[in-house]
């Protein structure tokens, strides 16, 4: 039986329906808000996943273009891997789930979601987490839910909720935000510079609409709800605690405290394969294994919330040591290197023509962006050994971060009509490579020369929240701290306000007083931070990289871009082959002309503009003498424009004969004196001679030959004054009345001539 259950959310209903579709999964839920539709499945294992110490779960997000009325652009016509916007939606409905499953549950759960109908202006990523969370709440698999979620907007200074698509573009703040009744789980936002308090505010406003959506998925579950299934969780056997506890003993803590994470990792490492050998015979490795990381958890823990001091010996708001390198690479068009501790990111910035534009096949309005962000992690930067294969997940993720952290900082299209893509290397990693990224990104920028409006830095902020509800909020995490504490919470940002957010926690929420004491020391870190940069670099170079291409915008009329292109192309491939520049026509009549030699852009400028060109009166030009007459000669002034040089403008004295003064071929300074109006252009090379204006030149004309009568010159522009009139003409009249029109003659056969 179909049941729907509505709400309204920003001004539009919310509805979740369940009882039509996919009935074989453990919990099936159909979300529409406006004409986006999504259905939320979930299933899980009927038994738990051997040898794993982890909770396996899967969020995946399908996104199938027929919703929004497409046929994807690929060679076969059909979805392939999922696009990058698809894996950040995947992330983002993971993220607040993962930590409201029971500890120690170990089945397999498989979360899908599917686009099925998207109307471009209610963006389905907010609804998949509430699609996940209402099919979780009301199936048996065990959930400690239910999550809602919001988006939240700062439209013409208010706050708005769930904000269309359309108005998203005017808005200073696009925040994603998940949470239980009780607490936010999840926070993922971009900005453009706004205020630590107003984004606490906008956090607090989402966390009180999320209220009513928990509330209808509550509502749901007590209604159509099924009884959550029994599991076993694993626990050590206590005897196998006692002795683990024993053994270690004081030679953890000093395995632990240690600033160089290599020889932490060694140190815990020996004293791990030691317990095994000293324990195994009468213990399951399994439990030792557990007591060990158990105890290694704790430790940190207790050592942060008792004493203040963390494993490599910093106090809470200590920044580990922070150097900074630009131009390192002498091909690039920009390079920066950012260290912080033994966290370090190479980041390359490169510059390309608007040919070089990301095109998106994806749901929304967007069909193509200028700016890329890209991130890689080599296992070396973990001191790993294992294959190499193409970014996963996390490396999307990171790379957005880290693309939405800079891009409110970048310059207008028109005034830097670059395509810009930046790498970042991660060749180090010991906590949050994605926020040294930001700072690598930075700096990689201004040594490109890229005008970016303000420098932006990042920080990753720690929790660490007791037994008894103490806790201690922790700036720039290392490693054992991003994983053994309770948050991870990035945000980057310029000096005047936040550009990016993004929060996950592993704990069942966190409140507003925790943020806002978050917010307000990553401000303080953030600003550290920039002085740090400002040091290496404190603005963007004057002159781009001598291998980056320059690029040049220039404006024609729309009803000349025919001319520019030529007959199937001719003339604009002769322009790009003659000049090795690439040139690119778009519809309003803006021309972007890229080449990597300056001298060449200019060129290929140059004759963009003779073939676009109108002739002007009074302007001079560098004309070539195409014909010679024995009343002048014709000069063109530009390409398929030519004018008449009078014989006696030819020369600043009297010219017996034009072949005197000029010759097939010669190119000389004219000015134009004329244009009649039957387009016809009368030119001075007279006037530039002698430095007068066209008007002394018209006044200057001798009077018109046989020859150029016959070219119809009016009379005013030879000096011959007013035309007198004749006599009247006398009517023409016909002599006798006009023959009727006669008949054809006829074909034989009856058919006309």
């Amino acid at each position: 039986m179909v049941q729907r259950f509505e709400t309204i959310i920003g001004g539009r209903t919310l509805s979740l329906e369940t009882g039509r579709m996919a009935e074989e999964a453990d919990g099936a839920v159909l979300v529409r808000y406006g004409d986006t539709m999504i259905p939320a499945t979930a299933v899980a294992a009927d038994e738990p996943r051997e040898g794993v110490d982890f909770f396996p779960l899967t969020v995946d997000y399908e996104e199938r273009l027929y919703a929004a009325g497409k046929i994807p652009g690929a060679f076969h016509r059909r979805e392939g891997r999922p696009s990058e916007q698809a894996i950040l939606t995947c992330r983002l409905a993971d993220r607040p789930l993962r930590p409201l499953f029971p500890k120690g549950f170990r089945n397999d759960v498989q979360v899908v979601i599917t686009a099925l109908s998207a109307d471009q202006e209610n963006e389905p990523d907010i609804l998949t987490i509430i699609g996940a969370s209402a099919a979780l709440t009301i199936s048996d698999i065990p959930f400690n839910g239910p999550v809602g979620a919001v988006r939240v907007g700062h439209i013409d200074g208010q706050l708005v909720l769930n904000p269309l698509a359309s108005q998203m573009t005017q808005s200073k703040l696009d925040l994603k935000v998940a949470g239980t009744a009780d607490a936010i789980m999840m926070v993922e936002a971009g900005a453009n510079q706004v205020s630590e308090e107003l984004m606490l505010e906008a956090l607090k406003l989402a966390h009180q609409e999320i209220q009513g959506i928990v509330r209808l998925q509550e509502s749901m579950a007590a209604q159509v709800g099924k009884p959550k299934r029994q599991f076993t969780v694993y626990e050590p056997r206590p005897e196998a605690r006692v002795a683990g506890r024993q053994y270690l003993g004081d030679k953890l803590a000093l395995a632990i405290n240690q600033g160089d994470k290599a020889e932490r990792e060694r140190l815990l490492a020996e004293l791990k394969a030691g317990l095994i050998a000293a324990l195994s015979d009468r213990y399951a490795e399994q439990d030792l294994l557990t007591v060990f990381d158990e105890e290694v958890k704790a430790l940190v823990r207790s050592k942060i919330l008792s004493t203040g001091l963390r494993p490599d010996g910093r106090d809470p708001v200590t920044i580990r040591p922070i150097s900074c390198e630009v131009g390192l690479l002498p091909r690039t068009h920009g390079s920066g290197l950012f260290t912080r501790g033994q966290t370090q990111v190479l980041t390359i910035a490169t510059l390309g023509s608007v040919a070089d534009e990301q095109e998106l096949d994806g749901l929304g309005l967007i069909e193509s962006k200028r700016y890329l962000h890209h991130y890689n992690m080599p296992p070396f930067s973990t001191g790993e050994a294992r294959p190499l294969r193409g970014p996963g997940r996390r490396e999307i993720g990171h790379g957005a971060l880290a693309e939405r952290a800079l891009l409110p900082v970048l310059p207008e299209e028109d005034v830097f009509p670059y395509t810009i893509r930046l790498v970042s290397e991660a060749l180090s990693s010991n906590g949050s490579t994605s926020m040294a990224s930001v700072c690598g990104s930075t700096l990689a920028l201004m040594d490109a020369g890229v005008p970016i409006k303000a420098p932006v830095a990042g920080i990753a902020m720690g929790l660490i929240i007791g037994g008894d509800g103490a806790y201690t909020v922790l700036t720039d995490i290392q490693g054992i701290e991003d994983a053994l504490g309770d948050m991870d919470f990035k945000v980057a940002g310029t000096a005047d306000g936040i550009t990016a957010l993004q929060m996950d926690i592993k704990v069942k929420g966190v409140t507003p007083e925790i943020m806002d004491k978050a917010l307000a020391q990553a401000k303080e870190a953030r600003l550290f931070i920039l002085q740090k940069m400002l040091a290496a670099i404190d603005k963007a170079r004057p002159e781009l990289s001598p291998y980056a291409p320059r690029i040049t915008r220039i404006k024609i009329n729309p009803e000349k871009i025919g001319t520019v292109i030529g007959p199937g192309g001719k003339m604009i491939r002769s322009i790009q082959e003659e000049t090795k520049a690439e040139v690119e026509i778009e519809d309003d009549g803006t021309v972007i002309i890229s080449a990597v030699d300056g001298a060449a852009a200019e060129k290929a400028v140059a004759m963009i503009r003779a073939l676009t060109e109108e002739v002007e009166v009074g302007k001079i030009y560098l004309g070539k003498v195409k014909r010679l007459m024995d009343f002048g000669a014709f000069v063109e002034v530009l390409p398929g424009k030519e004018g008449l040089v009078h014989i006696s403008q030819l020369a600043d004295y009297r010219v017996a004969r034009v072949e005197d003064a000029v010759k097939v071929g010669d190119e000389i300074m004219v000015m134009v004196t004329e244009i009649d109006t039957q387009g016809r252009i009368n030119l001075s090379r007279k006037a530039v001679l002698e430095g007068t204006g066209p008007e002394q030149a018209r006044v200057e004309r001798r009077p018109a030959g046989r020859v150029e009568r016959a070219m119809a010159i009016p009379h005013e522009r030879r000096g011959l004054g007013e035309r007198r009139p004749g006599p009247p003409r006398r009517p023409f009249t016909p002599s006798r009345e006009p023959e009727p029109p006669r008949e054809p003659p006829k074909h034989p056969f009856g058919r006309k001539w």
